[in-house]
């Protein structure tokens, strides 16, 4: 297993506001997220601390706060590792995903109007646009605020709750499959906007179900490979 280095560009600068332990915890987890840090990768506290510029206590906070949220595993008498997701979790937590946005597509097209639809078909050309350029990471950067654009317009704050619990999570699962949806995965996004722009509650709901299939089969199918 590969030690903590990290991809030029890769770190990202730290917030001063907040106590520095939140900002280190922050940092961390859009590293791991983002998969800078690969799952597996070993994390060395000392390391870390260079990476970001400070020392190794408030790492060592976040690496505890990141272990207890099930980013990282603790390992006695070997140290801190990203964590490996097992298929089972990948499974639940994507079937999940599908629960939470199929429900939030059917809202979508219940309250759409003319302005969230132009929203989202800008985000949609933007999120094309990526994907012709193999900017993998503003893909899945616009792939994720286009959920949450659809989750806002539903109108469910409990829902938006939920799903923003899964969203970090879900991004972690998307980002290895990213470049294998590619384009296609943007073709669905502009046919359910299309069910959503005509208020087709239905359709916009089995699109939904579908498109996110899709992705727990690209991930299943790339974990496999």
């Amino acid at each position: 297993m590969s030690s903590t280095g990290l991809p030029q560009g890769a770190v990202p600068r730290l917030e001063r506001p907040g106590p520095l332990r939140d900002r280190v915890y922050q940092a961390l987890l859009e590293l791991i997220t983002t998969r800078a840090l690969q799952p597996g990768q070993h994390l060395v506290e000392s390391e870390l601390a260079g990476h970001l510029g400070v020392s190794r206590q408030p790492v060592r906070e976040a690496l505890q706060r990141l272990n207890t949220e099930g980013w990282v595993d603790l390992r006695p008498a070997q140290g801190a590792f990203v964590h490996e997701p097992t298929e089972e979790e990948a499974d639940q937590l994507l079937t999940v995903r599908t629960l939470l946005e199929a429900e939030a597509a059917r809202l979508a097209a219940v309250h759409a109007d003319d302005a969230s639809v132009a929203a989202l078909r800008e985000l949609c050309a933007q999120g094309e646009q990526a994907v012709a350029a193999d900017d993998v990471d503003t893909a899945v950067a616009l792939n994720a605020r286009f959920h949450a654009r659809l989750m806002d317009l539903a109108g469910n704050v409990v829902l938006a709750e939920l799903a923003a619990q899964v969203d970090r999570r879900v991004r972690w699962y998307y980002t290895p499959v990213a470049r294998q949806r590619g384009g296609q995965s943007w073709v669905e996004h502009r046919d359910l906007i299309d069910a959503i722009a005509r208020h087709d509650e239905q359709r916009a709901t089995r699109l939904m179900r579908e498109h996110t299939e899709h992705t727990r089969r690209s991930y299943h199918e790339h974990t496999e490979s």
